[in-house]
C-alpha cells in the first residue's frame, strides 16, 4: 500500500521536512504583481459601513493557516489556486482542489481568514514553471523544469537543494530574488484587502515563518524538528517579510516583530505543530542553549499570545504517555516528524497541556510566564481550503481525495486487508495520519480586524477539531447557580469575573467556573463537558456537565456512559443520546490556596465515523485496522490562570 504522496511519486525531503514531487507539476499561467500592491491598506478599498457591535461578544469562526500556489510545497504537489481563490472559498464558493475536483465548505461561510503562504521563496516555484517569468530563465529553474534538466533524480536533487536552504538559511542566489518575493507577498496582501468586508468577513495578511532544525547532518536523513510560526498582521502590512532565509532563529523573528509594532504595524505569531518539535517548541532554554530570562519570557508571550493546538497534522493538546489518566488523550495524533518517517519524541515541550504546568514553574522562578498562552485551531491546508468534514474529507494536498492512496481502503482493489498488514514507515508521512481539523474560534465585539485581532491578543479564543461548537468559560468569586437560567447570563458573567484567557489573583478559595457550550447545528450532539486543571505538580480532569443531565461519579469525576454508538457498516449514529447545549457552575474540589493553576474547558461530541471509515463504507470494505474507526470531535477553551 502507498499513501497519497508516494502514489504521486513524491519523496520526503528530510533536510527540509517537506513532501515534494515533480510528477505533480502542471503548467501555470503568468501572473504579474506590482510594488504598489503592498502599500494598500483597508482604507483604500473598504467603503464606510455601520458596524454592529456586541459588548457581550459573538463567536466568530475562521482559519489562520492557509497555503496557496505561492507556497513552494503546495505548488509542487499540484495546487494552482491563489489567495483570491482561498478567500472566495471561505465566503462559500467552490474552487478547484488542483486535480479537477470542486471543493466547497460543508456549512455556512467562515467569518475570518488568513492566507499564510511560506515566506521563504514565496511565489518562486510557480514562477520557475512560468515561461514568461525571468525566474524560469535561471539555471536552478532549468535544472528542475527545463527540457535538459537531466534525469528525474537530478531534478529531484535540485529541488531538494531549495528545501534544504529553508532549514540552513543559505539561499540559492539565482532564484532568491527579493523584489520578486516582495511582489508575491504584495499579491497576497492585495487579495486580503480586496476581500475584507468589515462587519461581514474579515481577512488578515499573514505568512508562515518555516523554522526547522535538522537532526544530525543532512546526509544522516533523520528528518527535522518543527518550529514553524504563522505571522499575522492586524491591518497594515510591511513590504518585505522576515523569513528563515534572514534568520532561522524565532527569537530574531520576535525582534523584527517588535520593530514592526514600533512602526505601527500590529502583529502576532502563532506556533504550530509543536507535536513534531521533539520538545523544542516549548523548551526550557533559548535557541542558543542559554537559560530563559525574565526579559525573554516577557518578550515571548508578548509576541506569541496564542498557539495552534489542532490542525490537519494532528492535535498538540497532550499524549497518552503524558496524560495516562485521560481516556480521551489519544485523539488524532501525528507521531512523526513533519515530512519524515522518523518517529517524533513524546516530550513535555511538544504538547500544550503539560507546557502550561512548565510555564507556571518558570513564572515562579522568573516572575514572568513565557507559556501563558491561549489556544486556537487552524487547518494548514495546502489547497487554499480547509477540509473540516469527516464524511467529505478532501485532505491537505491535491491528490489526498483518493481513498486507495490515503490508506483507507485495501490496496490494489482487494476486498479485505492482508493478514498481518502494517503501514510502511514511508506511508506515515502523509495522508494516513492527516485529520479533518482544525478551526479557529474568537470571541469579539464585531467581525472586524480590530476586534478579532484584539480577541486573539487577549486570548479570548478557542480551538475546535472542525465543528463550529461555541464554547465559553468564565471564572469569578460569586457566580450563583441561578445565573445559568438568566436571560442576561453573558452580561453577568463578564461583570462578575474574567473570560477565557484571563487571570485571577490571590484566591483563598476555589473560584466559581461558569462553562457553556452549544453544538454545531450541522454537527453531532454534545456528550460531555470537562474542566482540565494543570498545576506545576500535574493535572486533573473533571467532567462538569453530562448529556441528558446524568449524574457525575464523585469518585471518578466522570459522566456515566450516555450510550452513544456508531454502526461501522453504515456510519449511522444514535444522536438522541446527546444534547445541543451544556452548561455548568463548578468549583474545584481539590483547590489549594497559594497553588498556581491553569484551567481550561474541553467539550466532546458524541462519537462518529472517522473519514477513513467513511471511505471504507463507500467502498464496501472493512476499515483500515491500523486506523481509528471513530472519533469524538471536540473544542477547547483558552485557559484561565488562578494564582
Amino acid at each position: 500500500m502507498m499513501n497519497t504522496l508516494s502514489r504521486a511519486k513524491l519523496r520526503s525531503i528530510s533536510a527540509a521536512a517537506l513532501l515534494i514531487g515533480l510528477a505533480a507539476c502542471q503548467p501555470s499561467t503568468s501572473e504579474k504583481t506590482t510594488d504598489d500592491m503592498a502599500s494598500k491598506t483597508s482604507s483604500d478599498v473598504a467603503k464606510p459601513v455601520k458596524i454592529e457591535r456586541s459588548p457581550t461578544k459573538n463567536a466568530y469562526f475562521g482559519d489562520t493557516h492557509v497555503h496557496t500556489k505561492n507556497s513552494f510545497d503546495a505548488f509542487i504537489v499540484g495546487t494552482r489556486t491563489k489567495a483570491d481563490d482561498a478567500y472566495r472559498f471561505a465566503k462559500g464558493e467552490a474552487i478547484d482542489n488542483g486535480e479537477g475536483h470542486q471543493i466547497k465548505l460543508d456549512g455556512p461561510p467562515l467569518d475570518f481568514y488568513a492566507v499564510t503562504d511560506h515566506g521563504e521563496y514565496m511565489g518562486v516555484i510557480a514562477a520557475m514553471r512560468d515561461k514568461d517569468s525571468h525566474i524560469s530563465k535561471t539555471e536552478t529553474a532549468k535544472s528542475i523544469f527545463g527540457l535538459f534538466g537531466g534525469s528525474r533524480e537530478d531534478r529531484m536533487n535540485a529541488f531538494i537543494e531549495i528545501g534544504t536552504t529553508i532549514v540552513t538559511g543559505e539561499e540559492i542566489e539565482d532564484i532568491y530574488d527579493r523584489d520578486f518575493i516582495d511582489n508575491a507577498w504584495a499579491e497576497n496582501v492585495a487579495a486580503a484587502e480586496k476581500h475584507n468586508e468589515p462587519g461581514k468577513f474579515t481577512t488578515f495578511a499573514g505568512y508562515e515563518f518555516t523554522a526547522m532544525e535538522i537532526l544530525g547532518s543532512i546526509e544522516d536523513n533523520l528528518g527535522a524538528v518543527n518550529l514553524h510560526r504563522n505571522v499575522i498582521f492586524e491591518d497594515a502590512a510591511p513590504k518585505r517579510l522576515f523569513t528563515t532565509l534572514d534568520s532561522p532563529n524565532p527569537e530574531d523573528l520576535w525582534t523584527w516583530m517588535n520593530s514592526e509594532r514600533a512602526a505601527g504595524r500590529n502583529v502576532i505569531s502563532i506556533p504550530h505543530n509543536s507535536n513534531g518539535s521533539n520538545g523544542q517548541m516549548f523548551d526550557l532554554a533559548k535557541t542558543d542553549g542559554t537559560p530563559f530570562t525574565t526579559e525573554y519570557a516577557s518578550n515571548r508571550i508578548k509576541n506569541e499570545p496564542i498557539v495552534e493546538m489542532t490542525q490537519i497534522k494532528g492535535t498538540s493538546e497532550t499524549h497518552p504517555l503524558l496524560s495516562p489518566q485521560d481516556e480521551f488523550a489519544d485523539f488524532e495524533l501525528y507521531e512523526i516528524l513533519i515530512g519524515s518517517p522518523t518517529r517524533s519524541k513524546v516530550d513535555t515541550g511538544s504538547y500544550v497541556r503539560p507546557t502550561l504546568g512548565r510555564g507556571l514553574k518558570l513564572e515562579a522562578e522568573l516572575g514572568e510566564n513565557p507559556y501563558q498562552f491561549g489556544f486556537i485551531g487552524a487547518s494548514d491546508t495546502h489547497v487554499s481550503a480547509p477540509s473540516l468534514s469527516e464524511e467529505n474529507h478532501f485532505g491537505k494536498f491535491a491528490n489526498d481525495m483518493q481513498p486507495d492512496v490515503r490508506g483507507s481502503v485495501p490496496p490494489e482493489g482487494a476486498k479485505a486487508w492482508p493478514e498481518g498488514f502494517e503501514i510502511a514507515p514511508a506511508d506515515l508521512i502523509a495522508a494516513t495520519q492527516y485529520g479533518a481539523s482544525g478551526l479557529a474560534g474568537v470571541w469579539a465585539e464585531s467581525n472586524t480586524r480590530e476586534d478579532i485581532f484584539n480577541g486573539m491578543k487577549k486570548k479570548e479564543t478557542f480551538a475546535t477539531s472542525g465543528p463550529r461548537i461555541r464554547l465559553r468559560m468564565f471564572a469569578g468569586e460569586n457566580y450563583e447557580p441561578t445565573i445559568l437560567t438568566k436571560p442576561n447570563l453573558t452580561e453577568l458573567a463578564y461583570a462578575g469575573g474574567v473570560p477565557m484567557g484571563g487571570e485571577l489573583k490571590a484566591q483563598t478559595k476555589s473560584p466559581t467556573f461558569l462553562t457553556w457550550a452549544t453544538q454545531d447545528p450541522n454537527g453531532k450532539p454534545l456528550q460531555r463537558m470537562q474542566i482540565i486543571k494543570v498545576t506545576p505538580a500535574g493535572e486533573a480532569i473533571y467532567d462538569v456537565a453530562c448529556a441528558n443531565g446524568s449524574a457525575i461519579n464523585l469518585a471518578t469525576h466522570r459522566c456515566a456512559d450516555n450510550g452513544a454508538r456508531v454502526d461501522l457498516s453504515t456510519c449511522a449514529t444514535n444522536d438522541s443520546t446527546g444534547v445541543a447545549e451544556l452548561k455548568s457552575i463548578w468549583e474545584d474540589p481539590d483547590f489549594k490556596a497559594g497553588e498556581a493553576a491553569a484551567y481550561y474547558v474541553r467539550v466532546l461530541e458524541n462519537p462518529k465515523c472517522r473519514w477513513s471509515t467513511w471511505d471504507a463504507v463507500r467502498n464496501g470494505t472493512p476499515p483500515n485496522p491500523k486506523m481509528h474507526t471513530t472519533l469524538q470531535d471536540r473544542a477547547w477553551s483558552s485557559p484561565i490562570w488562578v494564582k
